[in-house]
Protein backbone atom coordinates (compact mmCIF):
# COMPACT_ATOMS: atom_id res chain seq x y z
CA UNK A 1 0.00 0.00 0.00
CA UNK A 2 1.72 3.11 -0.70
CA UNK A 3 0.95 6.17 1.59
CA UNK A 4 1.88 10.25 1.59
CA UNK A 5 5.60 10.79 2.82
CA UNK A 6 3.39 13.30 5.48
CA UNK A 7 1.62 10.94 6.65
CA UNK A 8 4.74 7.98 6.73
CA UNK A 9 6.03 10.98 9.39
CA UNK A 10 3.34 10.65 11.39
CA UNK A 11 2.98 6.81 11.77
CA UNK A 12 7.18 7.16 12.69
CA UNK A 13 6.52 9.68 15.32
CA UNK A 14 3.73 7.54 16.91
CA UNK A 15 5.95 4.29 16.14
CA UNK A 16 8.34 6.23 18.69
CA UNK A 17 5.75 7.03 20.92
CA UNK A 18 5.81 10.61 20.67
CA UNK A 19 2.78 11.81 22.29
CA UNK A 20 2.71 15.24 21.64
CA UNK A 21 4.22 17.19 19.33
CA UNK A 22 4.05 21.13 19.47
CA UNK A 23 4.72 23.86 17.37
CA UNK A 24 3.00 26.19 14.94
CA UNK A 25 1.56 25.42 10.83
CA UNK A 26 2.67 27.20 8.42
CA UNK A 27 2.34 26.92 4.41
CA UNK A 28 5.09 24.68 4.08
CA UNK A 29 4.29 21.61 6.40
CA UNK A 30 0.42 21.83 6.48
CA UNK A 31 0.75 18.45 4.64
CA UNK A 32 2.38 16.63 7.65
CA UNK A 33 -0.41 18.96 9.71
CA UNK A 34 -3.13 17.47 7.68
CA UNK A 35 -1.65 13.97 8.50
CA UNK A 36 -1.88 14.38 12.04
CA UNK A 37 -5.29 15.18 11.93
CA UNK A 38 -6.57 11.70 12.88
CA UNK A 39 -3.73 10.61 14.30
CA UNK A 40 -3.10 9.67 18.03
CA UNK A 41 -0.20 12.14 18.31
CA UNK A 42 -1.86 15.23 19.63
CA UNK A 43 -0.44 18.83 18.04
CA UNK A 44 -0.14 21.53 20.25
CA UNK A 45 -0.50 24.79 19.40
CA UNK A 46 2.24 27.48 20.59
CA UNK A 47 2.68 31.06 20.90
CA UNK A 48 5.89 31.53 19.14
CA UNK A 49 8.12 28.64 17.58
CA UNK A 50 10.94 28.94 20.81
CA UNK A 51 8.12 28.49 23.29
CA UNK A 52 7.34 24.88 21.19
CA UNK A 53 10.65 23.93 21.45
CA UNK A 54 11.19 24.65 24.93
CA UNK A 55 7.82 22.95 25.48
CA UNK A 56 9.84 19.90 23.36
CA UNK A 57 12.18 19.99 25.77
CA UNK A 58 10.06 20.15 29.06
CA UNK A 59 7.74 17.68 27.88
CA UNK A 60 10.86 15.28 27.11
CA UNK A 61 12.62 16.03 30.79
CA UNK A 62 9.65 14.91 32.43
CA UNK A 63 8.54 12.36 31.26
CA UNK A 64 11.74 10.48 30.01
CA UNK A 65 10.99 9.77 26.39
CA UNK A 66 11.21 11.21 23.09
CA UNK A 67 9.33 14.49 22.29
CA UNK A 68 8.55 16.26 19.08
CA UNK A 69 8.00 20.08 17.69
CA UNK A 70 6.72 21.08 14.23
CA UNK A 71 7.51 24.69 12.39
CA UNK A 72 7.47 25.98 8.54
CA UNK A 73 9.91 26.64 6.66
CA UNK A 74 11.96 29.57 6.92
CA UNK A 75 11.33 31.76 10.28
CA UNK A 76 9.50 28.99 11.67
CA UNK A 77 12.25 26.82 11.37
CA UNK A 78 14.24 30.25 12.87
CA UNK A 79 12.50 30.82 15.50
CA UNK A 80 13.34 27.16 17.14
CA UNK A 81 17.22 28.35 17.12
CA UNK A 82 17.47 28.95 20.77
CA UNK A 83 15.78 25.91 22.49
CA UNK A 84 17.18 23.49 20.11
CA UNK A 85 20.63 24.39 21.08
CA UNK A 86 19.60 24.36 24.96
CA UNK A 87 18.11 20.40 24.69
CA UNK A 88 20.99 19.73 22.59
CA UNK A 89 23.36 21.00 25.48
CA UNK A 90 21.28 18.88 27.94
CA UNK A 91 21.33 16.25 25.46
CA UNK A 92 17.45 15.87 25.19
CA UNK A 93 16.01 13.67 22.69
CA UNK A 94 13.72 16.21 20.38
CA UNK A 95 12.61 15.29 16.95
CA UNK A 96 12.12 18.34 14.78
CA UNK A 97 9.81 18.32 11.10
CA UNK A 98 10.47 21.43 9.41
CA UNK A 99 8.79 22.02 5.75
CA UNK A 100 10.77 23.58 3.08
CA UNK A 101 9.85 25.02 -0.28
CA UNK A 102 9.59 22.02 -3.19
CA UNK A 103 12.87 20.99 -4.50
CA UNK A 104 11.82 22.19 -8.05
CA UNK A 105 12.11 25.99 -6.91
CA UNK A 106 15.62 25.14 -4.74
CA UNK A 107 17.63 28.47 -5.78
CA UNK A 108 14.92 30.35 -7.45
CA UNK A 109 14.14 32.60 -4.31
CA UNK A 110 10.91 30.62 -3.08
CA UNK A 111 9.33 32.46 -0.55
CA UNK A 112 11.03 31.31 2.89
CA UNK A 113 12.83 29.07 1.22
CA UNK A 114 16.11 27.71 3.19
CA UNK A 115 17.39 25.31 1.38
CA UNK A 116 21.05 27.14 0.98
CA UNK A 117 20.65 27.76 -2.70
CA UNK A 118 20.91 31.05 -4.48
CA UNK A 119 21.73 32.85 -1.58
CA UNK A 120 18.88 31.96 0.78
CA UNK A 121 19.58 31.06 4.44
CA UNK A 122 21.11 27.44 4.84
CA UNK A 123 18.75 25.80 7.19
CA UNK A 124 21.12 23.08 7.84
CA UNK A 125 24.31 24.96 8.22
CA UNK A 126 22.33 26.95 10.70
CA UNK A 127 21.41 23.42 12.74
CA UNK A 128 24.23 21.65 12.15
CA UNK A 129 26.03 22.46 15.52
CA UNK A 130 22.88 22.38 17.82
CA UNK A 131 21.50 18.46 16.25
CA UNK A 132 22.62 15.34 16.64
CA UNK A 133 21.58 14.54 13.11
CA UNK A 134 19.62 16.62 10.81
CA UNK A 135 19.17 16.20 6.92
CA UNK A 136 16.85 18.08 3.92
CA UNK A 137 15.12 14.97 2.85
CA UNK A 138 15.03 16.03 -1.04
CA UNK A 139 14.47 12.43 -2.45
CA UNK A 140 12.66 9.59 -0.95
CA UNK A 141 14.69 6.44 -1.57
CA UNK A 142 17.46 6.97 0.71
CA UNK A 143 14.30 7.68 3.34
CA UNK A 144 14.35 4.69 5.38
CA UNK A 145 18.15 5.61 5.97
CA UNK A 146 17.37 8.82 7.23
CA UNK A 147 14.89 7.46 9.67
CA UNK A 148 16.83 5.12 11.16
CA UNK A 149 19.98 8.05 11.29
CA UNK A 150 17.29 10.03 13.18
CA UNK A 151 16.16 6.78 15.72
CA UNK A 152 19.86 6.51 16.24
CA UNK A 153 20.49 9.90 17.58
CA UNK A 154 17.26 9.91 19.37
CA UNK A 155 17.89 6.30 20.99
CA UNK A 156 21.98 7.54 21.91
CA UNK A 157 22.97 6.90 25.51
CA UNK A 158 23.94 10.46 24.54
CA UNK A 159 21.08 11.97 22.51
CA UNK A 160 20.55 15.02 21.28
CA UNK A 161 17.40 17.09 18.70
CA UNK A 162 17.52 15.08 15.59
CA UNK A 163 15.98 17.42 12.87
CA UNK A 164 14.24 16.67 9.52
CA UNK A 165 13.61 19.34 7.17
CA UNK A 166 10.82 17.96 4.20
CA UNK A 167 10.21 19.99 1.25
CA UNK A 168 7.00 20.74 0.50
CA UNK A 169 6.77 18.76 -2.95
CA UNK A 170 8.56 15.62 -1.00
CA UNK A 171 6.01 15.85 1.77
CA UNK A 172 3.25 14.70 -0.40
CA UNK A 173 5.01 12.19 -2.84
CA UNK A 174 3.77 8.51 -2.04
CA UNK A 175 6.17 5.61 -0.50
CA UNK A 176 5.56 2.27 0.57
CA UNK A 177 3.55 1.65 3.67
CA UNK A 178 5.66 -1.04 4.86
CA UNK A 179 9.00 1.22 5.00
CA UNK A 180 9.11 1.38 8.30
CA UNK A 181 9.21 -2.02 9.09
CA UNK A 182 13.34 -1.63 8.68
CA UNK A 183 13.21 1.26 10.86
CA UNK A 184 14.25 1.34 14.20
CA UNK A 185 11.45 2.70 16.59
CA UNK A 186 12.42 1.01 20.16
CA UNK A 187 15.67 1.81 21.97
CA UNK A 188 17.82 -1.69 21.67
CA UNK A 189 17.74 -3.40 24.93
CA UNK A 190 21.05 -3.50 26.01
CA UNK A 191 22.80 -2.59 29.17
CA UNK A 192 25.94 -0.74 28.91
CA UNK A 193 28.43 -2.26 31.31
CA UNK A 194 32.55 -1.92 30.90
CA UNK A 195 33.75 -4.66 32.82
CA UNK A 196 33.22 -6.51 36.19
CA UNK A 197 36.79 -5.28 37.32
CA UNK A 198 36.20 -1.34 36.89
CA UNK A 199 32.92 -2.17 38.97
CA UNK A 200 35.11 -4.53 41.93
CA UNK A 201 37.66 -1.84 41.98
CA UNK A 202 34.98 1.11 42.81
CA UNK A 203 33.49 -1.25 45.51
CA UNK A 204 37.21 -1.88 47.01
CA UNK A 205 37.81 2.43 46.56
CA UNK A 206 34.44 2.41 48.54
CA UNK A 207 35.45 0.25 51.35
CA UNK A 208 38.90 1.39 51.63
CA UNK A 209 38.18 4.95 52.01
CA UNK A 210 37.33 6.29 55.22
CA UNK A 211 35.08 9.58 54.43
CA UNK A 212 33.82 9.01 50.81
CA UNK A 213 31.47 11.44 48.87
CA UNK A 214 28.86 10.84 46.29
CA UNK A 215 28.62 14.04 43.72
CA UNK A 216 25.35 12.51 41.56
CA UNK A 217 24.21 14.49 38.59
CA UNK A 218 21.36 14.32 35.82
CA UNK A 219 22.72 11.36 34.98
CA UNK A 220 21.28 9.45 37.63
CA UNK A 221 17.71 10.68 37.30
CA UNK A 222 18.76 10.07 33.57
CA UNK A 223 18.86 6.36 34.47
CA UNK A 224 16.47 6.07 36.94
CA UNK A 225 19.07 5.47 39.73
CA UNK A 226 17.48 7.27 42.20
CA UNK A 227 16.71 4.93 44.97
CA UNK A 228 19.83 3.12 44.32
CA UNK A 229 22.01 6.14 44.83
CA UNK A 230 20.14 6.79 48.36
CA UNK A 231 20.46 2.65 48.92
CA UNK A 232 24.34 2.97 48.11
CA UNK A 233 24.37 6.50 50.38
CA UNK A 234 22.80 4.79 53.47
CA UNK A 235 24.47 1.55 53.33
CA UNK A 236 27.72 2.94 53.52
CA UNK A 237 26.94 6.46 55.44
CA UNK A 238 28.20 8.07 52.11
CA UNK A 239 27.28 11.83 52.13
CA UNK A 240 25.64 12.91 48.76
CA UNK A 241 25.64 16.70 46.80
CA UNK A 242 24.58 17.32 43.98
CA UNK A 243 24.84 19.45 40.68
CA UNK A 244 22.40 21.97 39.93
CA UNK A 245 20.50 18.98 37.49
CA UNK A 246 20.77 16.24 40.28
CA UNK A 247 19.07 18.06 42.95
CA UNK A 248 16.52 15.20 44.45
CA UNK A 249 18.69 12.14 43.59
CA UNK A 250 18.32 11.81 47.15
CA UNK A 251 15.97 13.99 49.18
CA UNK A 252 17.96 16.93 50.23
CA UNK A 253 16.16 16.56 53.77
CA UNK A 254 17.94 13.35 54.78
CA UNK A 255 20.69 13.96 56.85
CA UNK A 256 23.32 12.31 54.29
CA UNK A 257 22.24 15.49 51.81
CA UNK A 258 25.14 17.71 51.63
CA UNK A 259 22.83 20.37 49.39
CA UNK A 260 23.92 21.33 45.99
CA UNK A 261 27.61 21.96 44.99
CA UNK A 262 28.47 25.07 43.10
CA UNK A 263 29.47 28.76 43.07
CA UNK A 264 25.93 30.04 43.63
CA UNK A 265 25.89 27.88 46.53
CA UNK A 266 25.79 28.00 50.33
CA UNK A 267 29.49 26.72 50.11
CA UNK A 268 28.75 23.75 52.69
CA UNK A 269 29.49 20.79 50.07
CA UNK A 270 32.42 22.19 48.92
CA UNK A 271 33.83 22.76 52.89
CA UNK A 272 32.46 19.19 53.66
CA UNK A 273 34.71 17.78 50.24
CA UNK A 274 37.68 19.92 50.96
CA UNK A 275 37.71 19.15 54.70
CA UNK A 276 36.71 15.88 55.46
CA UNK A 277 36.52 13.68 51.57
CA UNK A 278 39.02 11.32 50.97
CA UNK A 279 37.32 10.04 47.92
CA UNK A 280 34.78 11.14 45.39
CA UNK A 281 32.34 9.80 43.52
CA UNK A 282 31.04 11.34 40.58
CA UNK A 283 28.21 9.50 39.60
CA UNK A 284 26.43 11.25 36.20
CA UNK A 285 27.91 14.49 36.81
CA UNK A 286 30.34 16.76 34.89
CA UNK A 287 32.81 18.76 36.77
CA UNK A 288 31.20 21.73 34.72
CA UNK A 289 31.96 26.10 36.10
CA UNK A 290 29.38 25.74 38.04
CA UNK A 291 29.71 22.35 39.78
CA UNK A 292 33.91 22.51 40.41
CA UNK A 293 33.50 26.49 41.51
CA UNK A 294 35.47 27.22 38.60
CA UNK A 295 37.71 24.24 38.42
CA UNK A 296 39.42 24.75 41.89
CA UNK A 297 41.93 22.36 42.22
CA UNK A 298 41.15 21.95 46.24
CA UNK A 299 38.05 20.02 45.82
CA UNK A 300 39.89 17.16 44.14
CA UNK A 301 43.35 17.11 45.95
CA UNK A 302 44.86 14.42 47.55
CA UNK A 303 41.21 12.40 47.13
CA UNK A 304 40.98 8.88 45.40
CA UNK A 305 38.50 9.89 42.30
CA UNK A 306 36.07 7.57 40.06
CA UNK A 307 33.63 8.18 37.69
CA UNK A 308 30.87 6.56 36.26
CA UNK A 309 29.02 8.47 33.11
CA UNK A 310 27.23 6.52 30.18
CA UNK A 311 28.65 8.92 27.74
CA UNK A 312 32.36 8.12 27.40
CA UNK A 313 33.11 11.66 26.12
CA UNK A 314 32.43 12.92 29.89
CA UNK A 315 35.11 10.65 31.27
CA UNK A 316 38.08 12.27 32.50
CA UNK A 317 37.47 15.41 30.26
CA UNK A 318 38.73 18.01 33.19
CA UNK A 319 40.48 15.52 35.62
CA UNK A 320 42.20 11.80 35.94
CA UNK A 321 40.20 9.59 37.77
CA UNK A 322 41.53 6.52 39.65
CA UNK A 323 38.30 4.59 37.91
CA UNK A 324 36.50 5.72 34.89
CA UNK A 325 33.47 3.48 33.91
CA UNK A 326 31.60 4.11 31.09
CA UNK A 327 28.40 2.52 32.07
CA UNK A 328 24.77 2.85 33.03
CA UNK A 329 24.55 4.11 36.40
CA UNK A 330 21.61 2.14 37.26
CA UNK A 331 23.72 -1.28 36.30
CA UNK A 332 26.70 0.05 37.75
CA UNK A 333 25.26 0.48 41.00
CA UNK A 334 23.42 -2.73 41.10
CA UNK A 335 26.78 -3.80 40.42
CA UNK A 336 28.35 -2.46 43.29
CA UNK A 337 24.90 -2.75 45.94
CA UNK A 338 25.32 -6.83 44.39
CA UNK A 339 29.43 -6.99 45.69
CA UNK A 340 29.23 -5.90 48.71
CA UNK A 341 26.81 -8.81 48.90
CA UNK A 342 28.66 -11.12 47.46
CA UNK A 343 31.66 -10.22 49.40
CA UNK A 344 29.52 -10.40 52.43
CA UNK A 345 30.16 -7.01 53.67
CA UNK A 346 28.37 -6.25 56.70
CA UNK A 347 26.64 -2.95 55.65
CA UNK A 348 26.34 -2.14 59.36
CA UNK A 349 29.69 -2.50 59.86
CA UNK A 350 31.05 -0.80 57.12
CA UNK A 351 29.03 2.24 57.87
CA UNK A 352 31.42 5.54 57.97
CA UNK A 353 31.49 8.15 60.34
CA UNK A 354 30.06 11.67 59.20
CA UNK A 355 32.27 14.54 60.94
CA UNK A 356 29.12 16.12 60.51
CA UNK A 357 25.91 14.68 62.50
CA UNK A 358 23.24 16.89 60.67
CA UNK A 359 24.45 18.54 57.37
CA UNK A 360 20.62 19.74 56.52
CA UNK A 361 20.52 22.14 59.35
CA UNK A 362 24.41 23.54 58.75
CA UNK A 363 23.87 23.84 55.37
CA UNK A 364 20.49 25.53 55.69
CA UNK A 365 22.42 28.23 58.28
CA UNK A 366 24.80 28.92 55.53
CA UNK A 367 22.48 29.91 52.98
CA UNK A 368 22.70 33.75 55.04
CA UNK A 369 26.26 33.80 53.80
CA UNK A 370 24.89 33.95 50.06
CA UNK A 371 21.50 35.99 50.79
CA UNK A 372 22.18 38.11 54.43
CA UNK A 373 19.32 40.08 53.95
CA UNK A 374 16.11 40.99 52.45
CA UNK A 375 15.26 37.82 50.81
CA UNK A 376 12.60 36.03 53.85
CA UNK A 377 10.03 36.28 51.19
CA UNK A 378 11.93 34.06 48.87
CA UNK A 379 12.82 31.74 51.68
CA UNK A 380 9.13 31.20 53.01
CA UNK A 381 7.96 30.73 50.02
CA UNK A 382 10.40 27.21 48.98
CA UNK A 383 10.24 26.32 52.89
CA UNK A 384 6.21 26.47 52.68
CA UNK A 385 6.39 24.37 49.38
CA UNK A 386 8.52 21.99 50.75
CA UNK A 387 5.83 21.48 53.57
CA UNK A 388 3.07 21.35 50.85
CA UNK A 389 4.39 19.07 48.45
CA UNK A 390 6.65 16.02 49.90
CA UNK A 391 5.96 14.02 46.20
CA UNK A 392 4.54 14.30 42.73
CA UNK A 393 6.04 18.33 42.44
CA UNK A 394 7.60 19.20 39.41
CA UNK A 395 9.51 22.14 39.14
CA UNK A 396 11.04 24.04 36.54
CA UNK A 397 13.13 26.99 37.45
CA UNK A 398 14.88 29.86 35.50
CA UNK A 399 16.07 31.36 39.20
CA UNK A 400 18.04 28.72 40.24
CA UNK A 401 20.10 30.32 42.70
CA UNK A 402 17.25 30.65 44.93
CA UNK A 403 16.19 27.38 44.80
CA UNK A 404 19.52 25.45 45.09
CA UNK A 405 19.88 27.70 48.17
CA UNK A 406 16.73 27.58 50.31
CA UNK A 407 14.69 24.56 48.59
CA UNK A 408 15.68 20.90 50.02
CA UNK A 409 14.24 18.85 46.86
CA UNK A 410 12.64 15.63 48.27
CA UNK A 411 13.46 12.62 46.60
CA UNK A 412 9.54 12.66 45.28
CA UNK A 413 9.46 15.70 43.35
CA UNK A 414 11.65 17.02 40.49
CA UNK A 415 13.02 19.84 40.10
CA UNK A 416 14.34 21.06 36.57
CA UNK A 417 16.71 23.98 36.34
CA UNK A 418 16.97 26.44 33.61
CA UNK A 419 20.30 24.52 32.56
CA UNK A 420 21.31 23.91 28.53
CA UNK A 421 22.10 27.55 27.46
CA UNK A 422 20.92 29.15 30.33
CA UNK A 423 17.87 30.80 28.22
CA UNK A 424 15.39 33.10 29.87
CA UNK A 425 12.27 32.64 29.06
CA UNK A 426 12.31 28.63 29.37
CA UNK A 427 10.17 28.16 32.62
CA UNK A 428 6.80 28.78 31.52
CA UNK A 429 6.76 26.83 28.64
CA UNK A 430 9.02 23.99 29.62
CA UNK A 431 6.54 24.03 32.72
CA UNK A 432 3.56 23.40 30.23
CA UNK A 433 5.49 21.02 27.93
CA UNK A 434 5.66 18.80 30.77
CA UNK A 435 2.21 19.47 32.24
CA UNK A 436 0.86 17.52 28.73
CA UNK A 437 3.08 14.63 29.81
CA UNK A 438 2.75 14.47 33.60
CA UNK A 439 -0.44 15.13 35.44
CA UNK A 440 1.08 16.72 38.47
CA UNK A 441 1.36 19.69 39.63
CA UNK A 442 3.61 22.00 37.62
CA UNK A 443 5.52 25.54 39.23
CA UNK A 444 7.07 27.24 36.72
CA UNK A 445 9.76 29.50 38.72
CA UNK A 446 10.54 33.00 36.78
CA UNK A 447 11.70 36.24 37.09
CA UNK A 448 9.71 39.23 35.76
CA UNK A 449 12.59 40.13 32.90
CA UNK A 450 12.16 36.35 31.82
CA UNK A 451 8.37 36.51 32.12
CA UNK A 452 8.18 39.20 29.51
CA UNK A 453 10.17 36.94 27.03
CA UNK A 454 7.28 34.29 27.27
CA UNK A 455 4.49 35.32 29.28
CA UNK A 456 1.63 34.88 26.22
CA UNK A 457 2.61 31.08 26.39
CA UNK A 458 0.41 31.11 29.73
CA UNK A 459 -2.62 31.53 27.13
CA UNK A 460 -1.34 28.17 25.50
CA UNK A 461 -2.07 26.58 28.99
CA UNK A 462 -5.35 28.46 29.09
CA UNK A 463 -6.49 27.05 25.55
CA UNK A 464 -5.49 23.37 26.63
CA UNK A 465 -6.86 23.38 30.28
CA UNK A 466 -3.63 23.00 31.65
CA UNK A 467 -3.17 23.70 35.42
CA UNK A 468 -0.11 25.24 35.85
CA UNK A 469 1.35 27.89 38.73
CA UNK A 470 3.70 30.70 37.84
CA UNK A 471 5.43 31.70 40.47
CA UNK A 472 7.47 35.41 39.21
CA UNK A 473 9.99 37.35 41.50
CA UNK A 474 9.37 40.90 40.71
CA UNK A 475 12.33 43.33 41.37
CA UNK A 476 11.77 45.65 37.96
CA UNK A 477 15.34 44.91 36.78
CA UNK A 478 17.49 41.79 34.79
CA UNK A 479 18.47 40.89 38.24
CA UNK A 480 21.92 38.93 37.60
CA UNK A 481 23.23 41.45 34.99
CA UNK A 482 22.28 44.44 37.74
CA UNK A 483 24.14 42.28 40.28
CA UNK A 484 26.96 42.01 37.83
CA UNK A 485 27.08 45.68 37.48
CA UNK A 486 26.92 46.18 40.93
CA UNK A 487 30.01 44.30 41.51
CA UNK A 488 31.90 44.87 39.02
CA UNK A 489 31.54 47.53 37.13
CA UNK A 490 31.09 50.60 39.47
CA UNK A 491 27.61 50.71 39.62
CA UNK A 492 27.01 51.93 36.26
CA UNK A 493 23.78 50.04 35.76
CA UNK A 494 22.80 50.27 32.03
CA UNK A 495 19.73 48.61 30.40
CA UNK A 496 18.84 46.11 33.20
CA UNK A 497 16.19 48.18 34.68
CA UNK A 498 12.47 48.61 33.65
CA UNK A 499 9.01 49.34 33.83
CA UNK A 500 6.66 46.18 34.93
CA UNK A 501 2.97 46.27 33.45
CA UNK A 502 0.15 45.94 36.13
CA UNK A 503 0.34 41.58 36.48
CA UNK A 504 -2.73 41.17 37.95
CA UNK A 505 -4.60 42.92 35.29
CA UNK A 506 -2.84 40.79 32.96
CA UNK A 507 -4.00 37.82 34.88
CA UNK A 508 -7.47 38.63 34.48
CA UNK A 509 -7.10 39.57 30.84
CA UNK A 510 -5.67 35.61 30.60
CA UNK A 511 -8.45 34.32 32.91
CA UNK A 512 -6.39 33.15 35.17
CA UNK A 513 -5.40 33.29 39.16
CA UNK A 514 -3.76 36.00 40.30
CA UNK A 515 -1.58 36.48 43.73
CA UNK A 516 0.53 40.05 44.92
CA UNK A 517 2.87 39.06 47.40
CA UNK A 518 4.49 41.73 49.86
CA UNK A 519 4.57 40.61 53.04
CA UNK A 520 5.02 37.16 55.15
CA UNK A 521 1.32 37.33 55.62
CA UNK A 522 0.68 37.92 52.12
CA UNK A 523 2.75 34.24 51.73
CA UNK A 524 0.10 32.49 54.10
CA UNK A 525 -2.68 33.61 52.03
CA UNK A 526 -1.02 32.68 48.84
CA UNK A 527 -0.73 28.82 50.25
CA UNK A 528 -4.18 29.26 51.90
CA UNK A 529 -6.10 30.36 48.85
CA UNK A 530 -4.03 29.02 45.81
CA UNK A 531 -5.28 25.35 43.85
CA UNK A 532 -1.87 24.10 43.01
CA UNK A 533 -3.32 20.99 41.68
CA UNK A 534 -6.45 22.25 39.63
CA UNK A 535 -5.28 25.74 39.02
CA UNK A 536 -3.76 28.32 36.71
CA UNK A 537 -2.36 31.01 38.47
CA UNK A 538 0.31 34.06 38.16
CA UNK A 539 2.27 34.50 41.68
CA UNK A 540 3.78 37.47 41.93
CA UNK A 541 6.56 38.31 44.47
CA UNK A 542 8.52 41.42 44.93
CA UNK A 543 12.35 41.88 45.99
CA UNK A 544 13.84 44.82 45.86
CA UNK A 545 16.14 45.64 42.82
CA UNK A 546 19.00 46.83 45.71
CA UNK A 547 19.57 43.42 47.28
CA UNK A 548 21.67 40.97 45.74
CA UNK A 549 23.13 37.35 46.38
CA UNK A 550 26.28 37.60 47.79
CA UNK A 551 28.60 35.61 45.38
CA UNK A 552 30.96 36.66 42.72
CA UNK A 553 30.10 35.85 39.40
CA UNK A 554 33.76 37.23 37.71
CA UNK A 555 34.30 35.57 34.43
CA UNK A 556 38.14 35.00 33.85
Amino acid sequence: MKIQVSELIVKYLEKLGVEFIFGMPGAHILPVYDSLYHSGVKSVLAKHEQGASFMASGCARASGKISACITTAGPGATNLVTGIASAYADKQPILVITGETSTHIFGKGGLQESSGEGGSIDQSALFQGITRYHKVVERTDYLANVLNQASKALFSDSPGPVLLSFPFNVQKELVDADLLDGVMTEKPSYVMYENIQSINALTDMLLEARNPVIVAGYGCIKSGAQELVSELSDSLNIPVTSSMKGKGVISEQSTLSLGSLGVTSTGYAYKYIVDNADAIIFLGAGFNERTSYLWDKTLLENKKIAQIDSNPEQLQKVFKADVAITADIKAALTGVLNNLDAQGVDRDAARKHIAANDPVEKRDAGSSEVFQSGFALVEKFFKRLEKKFAKDLIVFDDNMIFAQNFFNVAAGNRFYPNSGISSLGHAIPAAIGARFAEHKPTIAIIGDGGFQMCCMELMTAVNYDLPVTVVMFNNATMGLIRKNQHQGYGQRFIDCDFINPDYSLLARSFGIEFQHVETLQDLDRVFEETDFIAGTNLIEIMLDKELFPNYSSRRS
